[in-house]
């Protein structure tokens, strides 16, 4: 791995998965249902604040002890779990790609991801390239969730991670800002291309 501008040799690369390397959209857990009765859904729910708990460590089981009180709100929510293969959409273009070409010049791999336990398993089957970190921080595991800092801390604790010399890559810009603010070098995942010009500028070894 080549040194930076400036002099400091970057040997780690933590990588998100949602949307960096597996695409992810909710919607598709309801391939049969209109689309405005799914946002009406989602609205009432508060979907990101229902599905951050999730990332954070909750339980399915929890999840659904919470809406005890707003039965109607079950049917999809079950459907979203048993239907949450079809949110995942398949690698995203050129990252496995990449991931392979980090791997193969012996860059160290970690992944960071806001996950829920239970759905995790789900990554490995839809984009393989998950499997290629030496070890994956999932959210729901240690109820932990980006950007909260704890999380970041967690990882570079665990896993003997020297920010300054590891590069983060995120496709939210508030998960970035979290990473930044810790001592990571940071880029906020457009798409490969982009990435690939990000992860060279940081002196990592990968083709033009």
């Amino acid at each position: 791995m080549a040194d930076d501008p400036a002099g400091s040799r970057v040997d780690t690369v933590v990588l998100d998965f949602g949307n960096v390397l597996v695409g992810w959209d909710p919607y598709g857990a309801f391939p049969d249902r209109p689309r405005a009765e799914v946002d009406a859904w989602m609205t009432e729910i508060d979907f990101p604040a229902f599905n951050r708990a999730q990332d954070a460590g909750r339980s399915w089981a929890d999840a659904r002890a919470s809406l005890a009180d707003r039965p109607h709100l079950l049917p999809l929510l079950d459907e979203y779990v048993d239907g949450f293969a079809g949110t995942l959409t398949g690698p995203v273009p050129g990252s496995a790609e990449l991931v392979e070409e980090l791997h193969a010049a012996g860059v160290r791999l970690l992944g960071l991801t806001n996950w829920s336990a239970e759905l995790f398993p789900h990554a490995a089957r839809v984009a393989p390239a998950t499997t290629r970190m030496e070890h994956v921080v999932v959210s729901g595991q240690v109820r932990l969730a980006k950007p909260d800092p704890a999380i970041f801390r967690h990882l570079a604790a665990t896993h003997d991670v020297d920010p300054a010399r590891a590069v983060f890559v995120d496709d939210s810009p508030a998960n970035v800002a979290a990473a930044d603010r810790l001592g990571f070098r940071t880029v906020r995942f457009t798409d490969s291309t982009a990435l690939r010009a990000a992860l060279r500028a940081h002196g990592l070894p990968l083709a033009a």
